[in-house]
C-alpha cells in the first residue's frame, strides 16, 4: 500500500505556493463573496433522525469535528487532515480540500486517502492543504432531497464551509479551495462545482456516477439500489432527478464556469464500469464549450488509490490555488437547459 501512496504522488511534484493573507470571508477580488453566508435561522424540514454524525475514523492526522447546522437543524460531523505544517507555522493560512465520498458514505476510505496526502505533501512536494471530508450520508447524491429530509448540498455549502472558514486558518477565497470526488463523490463534486464556481479555483470529478441523466447504467440497470435512491433523494420523480444531474449542472452553467476560469478535471480509468458514461460526459462538456482536463487511465479499475497513481499532470492542484483574473463577461448560452438524455 505504502509504494502504491508513494506512486500516487510521484506525478505532484509542485511548486511552493504562496502564503496568501486573504482574511476569511472577505472576496478576492471584490465581485462575489469568498465564503458563502451561513444559513439564517429557520424552522428546519431536514430529519434530525438521519446519521448526520458518523462514526469516527482512525487514520493518523485525521480527526473528527461537530458543529451544529442550521439548515439541518441538528448536529453534523466532518473529519479534517491536519499537515503538520499547520501546527509549525501558526501565522500562515493553508487552502482546503473537501473530499466527497462515494455512496456507502466513504468513512473506510478517509484512512487511506488521508494516507495519500500526507505522503504527497511529506514526500512529493504537494503544497500543504487541509482536507475536509464532508459527511454527505449514503446513497444521497449530493443533492438536497426534494422532500426537504436531507439537504445536503445546502449543509455543505450554507453551513460547513462558513464554519471551516471560520474556525480554521485556510485561504478563504475560490484560490484557497478544491473540489474533489470519487464515484458518486465525483458526481457531487460536478454538480455542486458547477452550480458554486465561484467558491472552488478546482473541481476534481474521478470516475463519477451515476452520468446518465435516465440513470442508466451497468450498475444501474435493474439494480434495487437506483429505486431507493431515486425513492430517498428525488421521491421517485425522473424529472426531479434530470433537473438536478450533472448533466443539466453543466447546460445551465456553462457560461459562469467559463467566466470563473474554474480549473475542472475529469479522470476515470479504462477498466472502470464507468468509463462510457464518463466519455459520454466529457464530450457533452465539450458541446458545452467547458474548458476542462480529460484523463482516462489505462488498466485501471473503479478504485481511487490506482486512479490517483495514473494521473500523470503535475499542473492541476498548482492552477487550481493560484489566483487568477476572471474571463470576460459571461454571455447567454445558445443551449437549452433541458437535461437531454446524451442516448
Amino acid at each position: 500500500m505504502q509504494r502504491l501512496v508513494r506512486t500516487a504522488f510521484l506525478w505532484l511534484v509542485l511548486l511552493p505556493l504562496p502564503v496568501h493573507a486573504t482574511t476569511p470571508g472577505q472576496p478576492p477580488d471584490g465581485t462575489a463573496p469568498a465564503t458563502p453566508t451561513a444559513a439564517a435561522a429557520a424552522p428546519p424540514k431536514a430529519d434530525p433522525q438521519l446519521p448526520w454524525v458518523t462514526r469516527e475514523a482512525d487514520a493518523p492526522r485525521v480527526s473528527f469535528h461537530r458543529f451544529h447546522s442550521a439548515v439541518a437543524g441538528t448536529t453534523v460531523s466532518y473529519h479534517l487532515y491536519t499537515p503538520l505544517e499547520y501546527d509549525q507555522f501558526p501565522d500562515r493560512r493553508f487552502p482546503v480540500l473537501y473530499w466527497l465520498h462515494g455512496t456507502e458514505g466513504g468513512i473506510n476510505h478517509i484512512r487511506p486517502v488521508a494516507r495519500l496526502f500526507h505522503f504527497g505533501i511529506r514526500d512529493h512536494g504537494l503544497p500543504p492543504l487541509l482536507v475536509v471530508f464532508v459527511n454527505g450520508l449514503s446513497k444521497r447524491l449530493w443533492t438536497d432531497s426534494k422532500d426537504g429530509r436531507a439537504p445536503i448540498e445546502s449543509v455543505f455549502i450554507r453551513d460547513l464551509i462558513p464554519q471551516i472558514d471560520q474556525s480554521l486558518r485556510t485561504i478563504a477565497g475560490p484560490h484557497g479551495r478544491i473540489l474533489e470526488g470519487f464515484s458518486m463523490g465525483g458526481y457531487g463534486a460536478a454538480r455542486i462545482g458547477f452550480q458554486h464556481p465561484e467558491l472552488f479555483g478546482g473541481i476534481s470529478i474521478l470516475a463519477a456516477g451515476p452520468l446518465s441523466p435516465e440513470f442508466e447504467g451497468p450498475r444501474a440497470n435493474g439494480n434495487p439500489l437506483r429505486d431507493e435512491i431515486l425513492r430517498d433523494v428525488c421521491s421517485s420523480d425522473m424529472q426531479y432527478f434530470r433537473a438536478t444531474h450533472p448533466w443539466n449542472m453543466a447546460q445551465q452553467n456553462a457560461a459562469r464556469l467559463r467566466h470563473t476560469g474554474t480549473i475542472i478535471r475529469q479522470a476515470v480509468g479504462t477498466s472502470d464500469f464507468s468509463l462510457a458514461l464518463n466519455r459520454t460526459y466529457h464530450e457533452h462538456l465539450q458541446t458545452q464549450q467547458i474548458p476542462h482536463e480529460y484523463h482516462e487511465v489505462p488498466n485501471v479499475a473503479h478504485d481511487t488509490p490506482a486512479l490517483l497513481a495514473g494521473l500523470a499532470n503535475a499542473q492541476f492542484y498548482r492552477k487550481a490555488l493560484t489566483p487568477r483574473p476572471p474571463a470576460a463577461a459571461p454571455a447567454q448560452d445558445s443551449q437549452s437547459s433541458t437535461a437531454d438524455s446524451p442516448q
